[in-house]
């Protein structure tokens, strides 16, 4: 058991690595822990449906940290530890196999786990998800034919990556078309043309029923509204993703819509516990209200965050978040608050760039998503947070 109490982050993702740098670069003096769950020290994800699973990029490259670092840092990185309980009143984590870890602060940042639709045979352990490198892995010896279900963004990025490897790829979705509902009728049509301009088959506007063994092998993935199933080698569920809330329910802590509740110094309910990334729906101080962002960059902003708070450092969650989405090896930038807008205008630029304008019921920005169109992204950023109007 350690017994001088420290800095202990459950989490070895982007929030937590931010947490822990952050509260090195601001002072803090007292020994830090991060406790993955993953065999790994903490590295990139975003590549796993992009260029990773495309093959130009190695593993060793996703670091997000050199091994060095740790040590310089005074950090302890325990991988392959699972927590099993976090003790708020007697400011503790404990671990499994025995063991735990005393707390002066604790930061959660569990992340999500991939969800699974609620069908016959969506719970077959050959039917992938992409969440981490095991299931890259696994998804890297892909067959010839690839079923990839749901068209959000990772949704797309994958079939868009499985496609430039020479796979047959059909890309089912119950939308109309990719990304309707959070982006608009005329974003996703432009979607659909980079989709289908890559060979890809889109079978949309259907609820996947059911996927089941083929006769010889693969799969037949059955969908409402489709004459016949998809037969394929590989299917992919990209269907979204669950916050990790256990710890955080077993513990006490104040959850809403099955996230963890947080200030905007990214502060729980819990004394000296904080939160960071997919699990939490802090308060942006921009925005004036909750939010809840499952996007990398601000688990790394909410982390640091975190980070500068235990170091006892003013510091707040007031940025709108945003992040970058190749698809096709076209990049999309993307800025929102990201709960809802009432209007969208696009804007059609050179060389087929494009900004699509998000608005409330006001006329107040609320979102931006640019192709080729950098200065508008930061354009984008500067309205939302003062809350102008969309130009």
């Amino acid at each position: 058991m350690s017994t001088r109490p420290g800095i202990v982050i459950v989490g070895g993702g982007p929030a937590g690595l931010a947490a822990a740098r952050a509260y090195r670069e601001h002072g803090g003096g007292l020994p830090v822990t991060i406790l993955a769950a993953e065999p790994r020290a903490p590295y990139q994800r975003p590549p796993l449906s992009k260029e990773l699973l495309r093959g130009e990029l190695e593993e060793h490259e996703l670091a997000l940290e050199q091994p060095g670092w740790y040590e310089q840092q005074r950090i302890d990185l325990r991988a392959g530890a699972t927590v099993t309980a976090l003790d708020t009143g007697g400011r503790a984590v404990e671990i499994d196999g025995g063991g735990s870890f005393a707390y002066e602060a604790c930061v959660l940042a569990t992340g999500s786990e991939p969800m699974r639709l609620p069908v016959p045979g969506a719970e077959h352990p050959g039917i992938a998800t992409l969440r981490c490198l095991e299931d890259w892995r696994a998804l890297s010896a892909h067959g010839a034919r690839v079923a990839v279900i749901g068209t959000g963004f990772i949704g797309c990025e994958a079939a868009a990556s499985f496609a430039a490897r020479g796979a047959r790829v059909t890309l089912l979705g119950e939308e109309a078309l990719p990304q309707q509902s959070r982006l608009g009728d005329e974003a996703g049509e432009r979607l659909r043309g980079w989709l289908e301009g890559e060979g890809i088959e889109l079978r949309l506007g259907g609820e996947v029923t059911a996927i089941e063994p083929a006769p010889g092998g693969g799969w037949l993935v059955n969908a409402g509204g489709q004459a016949s199933p998809v037969s394929v080698d590989t299917v992919l569920q990209a269907v979204g993703a669950a916050p990790r809330v256990e710890l955080a329910r077993d513990a006490g802590l104040a959850l809403r819509d099955g996230a963890v509740l947080a200030d905007e110094r990214m502060r729980t309910s819990a004394e000296g516990v904080f939160v960071a990334g997919d699990l939490a729906f802090a308060v942006n101080a921009a925005a004036g209200r909750r939010l809840r962002v499952e996007h990398w960059g601000e688990a790394l902003g909410q982390g640091a965050v975190a980070g500068a708070g235990m170091a006892r450092a003013d510091a707040r969650w007031a940025t709108a978040p945003g992040f970058w989405s190749t698809i096709a090896r076209r990049t999309l930038k993307y800025v929102a608050w990201g709960d809802g807008y009432e209007h969208v205008r696009v804007d059609d630029h050179r060389g087929r760039a494009f900004t699509a304008w998000y608005s409330d019921r006001r006329g107040i920005c609320v979102g931006a998503l640019c192709h080729d169109r950098d200065e508008d992204y930061e354009r984008g950023r500067e309205l939302i947070e003062a809350g102008e109007p969309a130009p």
